[in-house]
């Protein structure tokens, strides 16, 4: 699959993007996100994302490296119903360190966040949707295993937009890159 197939479509478009070689490169606008509500208090749907939609269930997989100097700094994958229903399985900088999160929002976000090796080579990331549940997995370099870090209830329906986001809540903007994203029938 390749990011200009028909059917991509930015929400909220970034600075900067360009595609070459499979590899979609982006820099963030500053003040950028995806939250709702919970612990901050604020409603945030500014983060960039470039999706299509798929119906059925599905899994989606893509490889990121970026440049996460600032507090917060964040991009992954996305699944998107609407500005009130998503979930984000993502790297995030905080307080310098990488992580590896799954925010599940419906109505409200809450977040999973755990510590894992960041690959020099860039993190792996997977979405699967099987009828009414999210499953997030990352890839483990040092095992080279696929871990599974959350599985989660998510409101059925007959298509969602799936693909990568990014984002600088606080930062003057993220270079990222994104590879071999893919969609293929769902993991068990």
């Amino acid at each position: 699959m390749t990011w200009d197939q028909e059917g991509f479509v930015w929400h909220n478009p970034p600075a900067d993007q360009e595609i070459c070689g499979g590899t979609l490169r982006v820099k963030t606008r500053s003040e950028t996100d995806s939250w709702r509500e919970t612990i901050y208090g604020y409603w945030k749907d500014s983060a960039h994302i470039l999706s299509r939609q798929i119906e059925g269930d599905f899994t989606a997989e893509v490889t990121i490296k970026g440049q996460f100097e600032s507090h917060w700094d964040q991009a992954g994958l996305i699944l998107r119903l609407s500005e009130s229903h998503w979930v984000k399985i993502f790297m995030e900088n905080i307080s310098g360190a990488l992580y590896f999160i799954v925010t599940v929002t419906n109505n409200a976000s809450d977040a999973s966040i755990m510590q894992i090796p960041v690959d020099p080579q860039g993190n792996r990331v997977r979405a699967t949707r099987i009828r009414d549940t999210v499953r997030a997995d990352y890839f483990d370099f040092e095992s080279e295993s696929w871990k599974t870090a959350r599985i989660a209830p998510f409101p059925r329906s007959k298509a969602i937009g799936v693909g990568v986001t990014c984002a600088s809540p606080i930062g003057e903007g993220l270079d990222v890159s994104f590879w071999n994203f893919s969609t293929f029938q769902p993991i068990e």
